[in-house]
């Protein structure tokens, strides 16, 4: 007579952006690349046979959290109607309902919907459509172990030094870059942000199989670099929430009114909540960004295209800058992550902000999953 052990299985998951993670239910003593177990084996009772270790704690998130949102304790806009036959989704858990990726390109395009594909904007003439063709399903640059997401936002760009030349700003995330100018006169510009920017700087392992040639044309350049004036790096916070109608009118019901919402909370915090394009001065010569008083607060709010998961609008992805500190002025414990959060309503927002923005701790039951700036996958 054989026992089945049951197996209680603790998984830490490291950077594997366009992977998915499937555990046997049964042992197995060979392990998955990439993953640790943590494995407590069934212990035998001598009064009940087999009793497994049901109790044992599962570890704590490597990130400070409150079990839930706080209740507002201001006035806050009302939860918007949902069109007829699409419903939020409040059941289904949200803890790891996100897409894996390495670095989000927020193009900002000035407007606050786009087309269901945004890489059909503009009759296809577009910087979204130029990077999917890179880095899409069977581009040059396309890596399953890099996923490169693009997204189109809200957010204007800043204007050339030579104002007739059409240009494109997009920020990086979470690298928090922003890259000012991207002439769309050739496609050189694009070429220099996937190379000098957006193609990783090492290899995962399991490329090590390829020929020299084509490793070295997977791999980052910083020479590349070189060739995008005023590159600068993202000291706002930003706040990044789907308003995509044009996909799904349940995102773009409630991207504006959370827009709105989050706006005026934010300034309530002290925030200088930014809606001008980020200046870009020159000064001698030199590109430099046009700045306040290195004591303020700013944070950016803007709409987005689809992240996925249309059905748990409303979805926020919180974009912590390095070097961000708490209110109390202490280093910001989700300084260089992304959060992304689902099913928020405008009762929501204060105590996101509060506890997030402000205090650096995630609200589990609104959370969905996020990025560190190492870029690894967060769960909880």
């Amino acid at each position: 007579m054989s026992l089945r052990m049951p197996l209680h299985v603790h998984v830490y998951m490291p950077l594997r952006p366009t992977t998915t993670l499937r555990l046997s239910r049964q042992f197995s003593t060979k392990a998955k690349i990439g993953v640790r177990h943590s494995i407590a084996p069934a212990i035998p009772s001598r009064r009940r046979g087999l009793t497994s270790k049901s109790s044992r704690p599962h570890p704590p998130p490597p990130f400070p959290t409150v079990s839930t949102c706080p209740s507002p304790t201001c006035s806050c806009a009302d939860t918007p109607a949902m069109p007829d036959g699409l419903e939020i989704d409040r059941e289904n858990p949200l803890n790891g309902v996100m897409a894996g990726y390495a670095e989000h390109v927020v193009v900002c395009t000035g407007k606050d919907d786009w087309m269901s594909k945004i890489e059909d904007e503009n009759s296809g003439d577009n910087l979204a459509a130029d990077l999917k063709e890179l880095f899409g399903r069977g581009g040059k640059y396309t890596d399953p172990f890099h996923h490169i997401s693009v997204i189109n936002s809200s957010f204007p760009s800043s204007v050339p030094p030579r104002k007739e030349i059409q240009s494109t700003s997009v920020y990086l995330l979470p690298s928090f870059k922003y890259v000012p100018f991207l002439p769309r006169v050739s496609f050189d510009s694009v070429k220099a942000l996937a190379k000098g920017f957006l193609l990783p700087e090492k290899l995962h392992p399991a490329h090590a199989g390829l020929s020299p040639v084509h490793r070295d044309r997977l791999t980052r350049k910083e020479a590349f670099q070189g060739l995008l004036p005023g590159v600068q790096d993202v000291k706002d916070v930003l706040v990044l929430i789907c308003g995509h109608g044009g996909r799904d009118m349940r995102c773009g019901a409630m991207g504006p009114v959370l827009r709105d919402e989050f706006e005026e909370k934010l300034e309530r915090q002290g925030f200088n909540v930014a809606s001008e394009a980020v200046q870009i001065g020159s000064l001698d010569g030199n590109l430099e960004r046009i700045e306040g008083s290195s004591n303020d607060k700013v944070a950016r709010v803007g709409l987005i295209s689809h992240i996925g998961g249309h059905k748990f609008a409303g979805n926020v992805i919180i974009y912590i800058p390095l070097g961000h500190t708490t209110a109390g002025g202490e280093k910001h414990p989700l300084a260089g992550y992304g959060i992304w959060y689902g099913r928020v309503e405008p009762k929501h927002v204060e105590g996101i902000v509060g506890e997030t923005v402000m205090g650096g701790r995630v609200v589990e039951d609104k959370f969905r999953g996020g990025i560190d700036a190492h870029r690894r996958i967060l769960r909880l």
